[in-house]
């Protein structure tokens, strides 16, 4: 049997979120079985979980944002998408603010820490989300087109392109494709930093939003040049951290995929649509185990390899 996944112990970050610039302290607890991902708002007079799924999900403006009534959590997307690469499946998520600490500006800092308090399998089936048939959806026309798709597929793979018209992004890689069964989320994708640029600075910041952001956690880029010292992680770090996103994203799902993603343009908002549309159609996907863990597509059977 293809088994769930939680902590061995628990584990602990500070920092500030990316948007609020706020002091926020994070606790990955285990969870029980079938129990999910469950954020854990602490810092309210009666503490409020905050169950993750598609339908929880709210603010998308630049970052997901999931609720709870008037409770919320902001930019979980880094977190998620380091669960879902290394095949989390219940977790606690104890927050002390509304929004997750953006570290380092990837999710390389969540892997070090899942990695770090070890992985347990745990004594019931994992359950995956199996799509038995294409479900796309699309916005705009000509240069204002952007998309998303989801097809059957044996594992799951994800390939995005980005097209941002601008020099600086035009000189890095444009399309990358990430596959979980040949791949190494860890060394591919973790490490891919969060970016933005100066000329959006001033409006997002008057829009309180991009108050805790800078160097140390962001690729920032003028119109001419990446104004980090070290420069680029890897040659095509912002299509990879688009994958990040999208794995992120995915994962509000609450269950692994089975499938292949596929994008053009798209950003949080777009993918939360796409899973929506996937769930709205019955037809389209089904739940899938697997008793005899060797039927199991390659990236799922071990737990994510480390560095």
């Amino acid at each position: 049997m293809l088994r769930q996944r939680t902590l061995k112990s628990l584990t602990r970050a500070v920092g500030v979120g990316l948007h609020s610039g706020h002091r926020v302290e994070l606790t990955l607890r285990p969870a029980q079985p079938d129990t999910g991902l469950v954020f854990r708002r602490v810092d309210l007079p009666e503490p409020v979980d905050i169950v993750v799924s598609a339908e929880s999900a709210t603010d998308l403006r630049l970052a997901s944002t999931i609720s709870n009534g008037s409770a919320k959590v902001r930019t979980v997307e880094h977190l998620l998408s380091a669960c879902a690469g290394l095949g989390i499946d219940n977790l606690y998520i104890d927050i002390t603010a509304e929004e997750v600490p953006i570290l380092d500006g990837s999710s390389s800092s969540f892997v070090f820490l899942l990695q770090s308090a070890g992985i347990e399998l745990q004594d019931a089936p994992r359950r995956f989300i199996r799509v038995t048939r294409p479900v796309e959806v699309r916005e705009g026309e000509g240069d204002n087109l952007k998309w998303a798709r989801l097809s059957p597929y044996n594992g799951f793979k994800a390939s995005f392109e980005i097209d941002f018209a601008h020099r600086v992004v035009d000189s890095t890689g444009q399309r990358y494709e990430f596959d979980l069964g040949s791949g190494n989320y860890s060394r591919d994708i973790a490490r891919a930093r969060t970016f933005g640029f100066t000329k959006d600075l001033e409006m997002m910041r008057a829009n309180g939003l991009g108050l805790g952001g800078g160097l140390d956690n962001a690729v920032v880029m003028d119109d001419y040049r990446v104004l980090n010292s070290d420069g680029l992680r890897y040659d095509d770090e912002l299509v990879k951290h688009k994958i990040l996103d999208a794995m992120g994203d995915l994962y509000l799902l609450g269950k692994p995929l089975l499938a292949a993603y596929e994008a053009f343009r798209s950003g949080h908002a777009m993918n939360n649509k796409l899973l929506r549309a996937l769930l709205a159609q019955e037809d389209a996907w089904e739940l899938a185990t697997f008793e005899d863990d060797r039927q199991a597509p390659a990236g799922f059977l071990q737990p994510a390899r480390a560095w």
